[in-house]
């Protein structure tokens, strides 16, 4: 039996045992689970093959990304999490950590930034961009969000990104806000954070990457936002889209102060 099995059992038996516990709801219930299976998180297998992969030389240029350049100065990783997205002026862009690591393998590493992008979700380079995004995360782990306001883009991404959140569409009439902009919205059994303020939203965004139970995957933040978007009945946006990188930058901005639990474990 693999391991994802193992932890889709233990969700199981522990929604099972929930009602049976009256003094405890059904939302305590799959927090301790949560808690049971923190130390054992699969997200550390990913945090140790992102680590190899910052530091192995690849690529066409035959380099590492010990350089790369995330928001701190080159090389720097620690603390770079939890400020970004953020604007860079080499790119004269606004970039959340994925898209910027991907600018990296394209300059430092020569690989092919547009093919990056085409590839699907756990597959080639992009579960490697993936892999390096929860070994970066688990750097800040415990650090405190505070994306910056202080560039005009920076300033724009967040009024889109705010738009972004309450603009209902799709055949359902869904906007994120649908799901998280409320006290007391639920989905399987599960408490939806309120993502416009603190404390929710650092429940909700300091939690990605994490490592999803039920398909067995590890989830970025990029990859959260799109099976949002799909729930609403909306077309996946393309990787690094100014759309994705908007609500990122709502969203963090909304998370100030929130330490990072990043990457967490989720259902």
């Amino acid at each position: 039996m693999t391991k994802a099995s193992n932890l889709s059992m233990a969700l199981a038996m522990a929604l099972t045992v929930a009602p049976a516990l009256a003094q405890k709801t059904a939302s305590q219930g799959i927090d301790e689970y949560r808690a049971m299976l923190q130390d054992g998180n699969p997200a550390e297998l990913f945090e140790a093959k992102g680590e190899d992969l910052w530091k192995k030389a690849r690529g066409p240029k035959n380099a590492s990304l010990e350089k790369c350049d995330l928001g701190k100065g080159p090389g720097v990783v620690k603390g770079a999490f939890v400020e970004l997205p953020k604007y860079f002026a080499d790119t004269q862009r606004m970039q959340d950590l994925e898209s910027r690591l991907v600018t990296c393998m394209e300059t430092l590493q020569g690989f092919n930034a547009a093919e990056i992008s085409k590839t699907a979700y756990g597959r080639g380079e992009m579960a490697n961009v993936t892999a390096l995004a929860t070994w970066i995360a688990a750097e800040s782990k415990g650090q405190r969000f505070n994306l910056s306001q202080a560039h005009p883009q920076e300033k724009t991404f967040y009024e889109v990104g705010k738009r972004l959140f309450f603009q209902r569409g799709g055949t359902h009439d869904f906007s994120c806000a649908s799901c998280h902009g409320e006290e007391g919205k639920r989905i399987r059994l599960q408490d939806l954070p309120i993502l416009t303020k603190n404390p929710g939203d650092g429940v909700g965004f300091a939690a990605w990457p994490a490592y999803r139970v039920s398909n067995g995957q590890m989830w970025s933040m990029q990859l959260r936002l799109n099976d949002c978007y799909r729930q609403q009945r909306f077309p996946y946006p393309g990787f690094g889209s100014d759309a994705t990188i908007a609500l990122s930058t709502y969203l963090g901005v909304n998370a100030k102060g929130a330490a990072s639990v990043a990457p967490a474990i989720k259902r």
